[in-house]
């Protein structure tokens, strides 16, 4: 038997190339050509979002000097939607599902966060490590404890986003494989708790964009 993790591992290979991979670009064929005369709903649709994430996330941001962050926060929500949703269809293989690809999205963010507050806000960072109000006893422990979480903010971020797209992909493969082991009658109640999963695991795809940015946006803003 082979391990059940197995299921997501790239294996379609031609010419020893992983062309599993290239479903992380298949967003590209569906995002709307920005060079037609006439916007159309799909434009009109995406721009909404657009426009609602950046009044989100500038909100989060204290200084109005650094707005414009906003768009690559933007981008990274929009290509971890596109990825996740995608997944969601049969034989697309979902990039975002492996730890390669969610750590890859959030180790470059946190380490540039993390960079740009000790270099410019050296004096901003050093506090934050002792929260206001802890007693001298305690602030040695305090800058342990900050310092450790800082740490694994990276870790926990990638995590979150694999774990909540294996978890569903996960129940609807093992509830896919009963139907040869059931009685007729509970074909109908498998493929209908399915057709939910199905539904859950397209709000979570979503929910899992929303939360990454979130997040990679209030880690941002701690650092101003």
């Amino acid at each position: 038997m082979p391990n059940l993790f197995t299921i997501f591992d790239p294996f379609t290979k031609i010419f020893n190339l992983p062309l599993n991979w290239i479903s992380l670009i298949l967003g590209l064929l569906i995002l709307p050509l920005m060079f037609w005369l006439t916007p159309n709903r799909y434009n009109f649709i995406l721009f909404q979002i657009i426009f609602t994430l950046h009044k989100e996330f500038k909100n989060l941001i204290s200084k109005k000097s650094y707005f414009s962050s906003t768009l690559i926060l933007i981008s990274i929500f929009i290509f971890i939607l596109i990825n996740n949703f995608l997944g969601l269809f049969p034989y697309i293989f979902t990039g975002t599902s492996h730890m390669s690809i969610a750590l890859s999205l959030a180790l470059p963010l946190w380490l540039t966060f993390m960079l740009f507050g000790w270099i410019n806000n050296t004096n901003h960072m050093f506090t934050h490590l002792v929260p206001q109000g802890t007693p001298s006893m305690l602030m040695s422990f305090m800058v342990l404890i900050e310092s450790i979480s800082n740490l694994i903010r990276p870790g926990t971020l990638a995590v979150r986003l694999m774990a909540n797209m294996i978890a569903g992909h996960l129940l609807i493969t093992l509830l896919s494989s009963m139907n040869l082991n059931v009685p007729f009658f509970m074909i109908f109640i498998l493929s209908l708790v399915m057709v939910l999963l199905l539904i859950l695991e397209t709000a979570v795809s979503m929910i899992q964009a929303y939360v990454f940015t979130v997040l990679s946006t209030l880690y941002s803003s701690e650092v101003i």
